[in-house]
């Protein structure tokens, strides 16, 4: 037998029932923290917990606890007159009433051997205040059971009803794209009376706008927000774009002007479409989904880039066909903050300041395209999410060539 495998006066001679007998005295240390064994109705509480098995011991250590809360909870049954406040009960009496140890239901067994014949406790061994203790303890669980199983149900119903809300949408918004498509080269709305002519942001005089191209006017007369269309050969992008007064509208609205966390495809409040700005900048959220401008990180890839070189961006007055330029990785950066601030690269004053801004993509840019820009060229501008760092964003620069 090994030296020093005590544990509460017994000693064990493998260092696994050792270890048992430790766990057994860290749970004990534990119920004598949570119960008073000086109180009574503590006492029989704990007894009809270990009655319905919700303790169980794996050695003697145990047994002994298991034997004392037996034989307080006899005492205190019987008023106190079985040997004083905390003593000992009659054994032979006890062994008569009860049956046995209280442990989760399990026989008295001696440690010197197995136990011998039928000693199991039941309801009818004990009498009627502890019968009523150890029903409401197993109707109380019975309960609980019931309850956790109603929560489990009712998250699996909102669970489903979420996804299967999500995935109508989706696919309500898929069918609202593709009809928009088809209104492409429509007339149904073609014949709408054409507004006066505005005036343009940025010009002192009232300029006369084009008309809108034949293509559009079905769906502009629609909504007066569209601005243009884009699209990208093989790619889930062939969208309407949209424009505001704000850079916040259509960031949760669809060309319905309804709520939709896809948002839309819209054009920088400060860009004009005619007499059009040098640069136009195009915004689209990054959805998980691949909607919107999802799909847009994959031009980190050069592959990717090579196989859709090619973006036709469309304004309601003039076609146009662009190839890609540029594709870097920035920051929206703190207004006080002195660097190269893609978004705010609307129009350049020069052939200086234009060359700068050109340089200053492509050094950030993630590959070199061969394709270069003169002051004088139209630029589009695509940009979105880009998670990888705060407040990150995805750019895609393409130069005008049709």
């Amino acid at each position: 037998m090994a030296e020093g495998h005590i544990v509460e006066g017994r000693q064990f001679r493998t260092k696994a029932d050792y270890e048992a007998a430790l766990r057994d005295k860290k749970k004990i240390d534990k119920i004598r923290s949570e119960y008073d064994l000086q109180n009574p109705k503590a006492v029989l509480d704990l007894y009809a917990r270990m009655q319905a098995g919700d303790y169980s011991f794996e050695t003697a250590v145990g047994n002994d606890f298991d034997d004392k809360i037996f034989e307080l909870a006899e005492m205190y049954k019987d008023g106190g007159n079985s040997g004083g406040r905390g003593g000992k009960a009659d054994r032979s009496n006890a062994g008569k009433n009860s049956k046995g140890r209280i442990q989760g239901g399990k026989s008295r067994k001696s440690e010197s051997g197995p136990k011998k014949g039928n000693d199991k406790v039941s309801l009818d061994d004990l009498d009627e205040d502890m019968r009523r203790e150890v029903a409401a303890r197993l109707k109380a669980r019975d309960r609980r059971r019931k309850l956790l199983v109603m929560l489990c149900a009712a998250g699996a119903v909102l669970c489903f009803g979420y996804f299967g809300a999500y995935y109508y949408l989706a696919e309500k918004n898929d069918n609202d794209y593709e009809q928009l498509a088809e209104l492409k080269n429509s007339d149904v709305l073609a014949s709408a009376k054409k507004e006066e002519p505005l005036v343009v942001r940025g010009h002192e005089e009232e300029i006369e706008l084009p008309d809108v191209l034949d293509e559009y006017k079905t769906l502009y007369n629609k909504n007066r927000r569209l601005i243009g269309w884009l699209k990208i050969d093989d790619t889930i992008i062939d969208y309407p774009v949209m424009q505001t007064s704000n850079n916040e509208y259509y960031l949760d609205h669809n060309f319905n002007q309804e709520k939709d966390n896809n948002g839309s495809i819209f054009m920088d409040k400060d860009c004009i479409a005619y007499p059009r700005s040098q640069n136009l900048i195009l915004y689209g959220h990054h959805m998980r989904s691949g909607k919107m401008f999802g799909d847009l990180e994959k031009y980190a890839k050069e592959s990717y880039y090579k196989e859709h070189s090619i973006i036709q961006f469309d304004t309601i007055y003039e076609k146009g066909t662009y190839q890609v330029m540029y594709v870097f990785r920035a920051k929206v950066l703190k207004e006080n903050e002195i660097a190269f601030k893609y978004y705010q690269f609307i129009d350049a004053i020069s052939g200086e300041e234009f060359n700068s801004y050109m340089k200053e993509m492509e050094r950030m840019s993630l590959y070199d395209t061969g394709v270069t820009a003169e002051y004088g060229d139209d630029l589009l501008t695509l940009s979105t999410c880009d998670n990888s760092q705060t407040d990150g964003r995805f750019v895609v620069v393409a130069k005008r060539v049709q």
